[in-house]
């Protein structure tokens, strides 16, 4: 099973554009021995068995059902929206999603790997964008997520690994 690493964010990566506002941002890569398109990356990703519990969760909790079909229908580029996300940015090899409240960002992205080397690097990394306390203080990004974010960084390499996995056995 290929090992899940963080990294920098790449030079081209959409998600770039919060790190220059004082966004928390990270990035997590691993590197599969296969060819792998965009669209086949993002449809494993968003329809592994642990985020279809994210899924359920969204579902029941804030009203934003969403189906196997809608995630292929992203990863094929013929829908801007799934489940509590929209489309921000798209790129031939990236997609960044927003969540409906702006506040927190997803991006995937592949890139074969290079010098003679068979496979693919698959990125996944968030944003969570900074707001001002009450509208007064200086902007952060709150307790809950500062509370959470080692929880945050776990669950970004399960997601990363379970997506991983499925295309490597496909």
């Amino acid at each position: 099973m290929p090992t899940i690493r963080s990294c920098e964010l790449p030079a081209d990566a959409l998600l770039n554009r919060y790190t220059k506002s004082g966004a928390y941002a990270d990035c997590y890569f691993a590197e599969i021995a296969a060819t792998v398109s965009h669209a086949q990356f993002v449809e494993a990703f968003y329809t592994t068995t642990v985020f279809k519990l994210e899924r359920l969760i969204l579902r029941l909790l804030v009203s934003f059902p969403s189906t196997d079909e809608e995630a292929r229908q992203l990863a094929q580029g013929k829908r801007d929206s799934f489940a509590a996300w929209s489309v921000e940015a798209r790129a031939t090899n990236q997609l960044l999603l927003s969540d409906f409240r702006g506040r927190t960002k997803s991006w995937l992205m592949v890139e074969p790997l290079g010098a003679g080397a068979a496979g693919t690097r698959l990125y996944f990394g968030s944003a969570v964008v900074p707001v001002r306390s009450a509208g007064t203080g200086p902007a952060g990004l709150g307790f809950v997520f500062t509370a959470l974010l080692g929880f945050h960084k776990l669950y970004s390499r399960i997601l990363l690994r379970t997506a991983v996995s499925r295309l490597s056995r496909e």
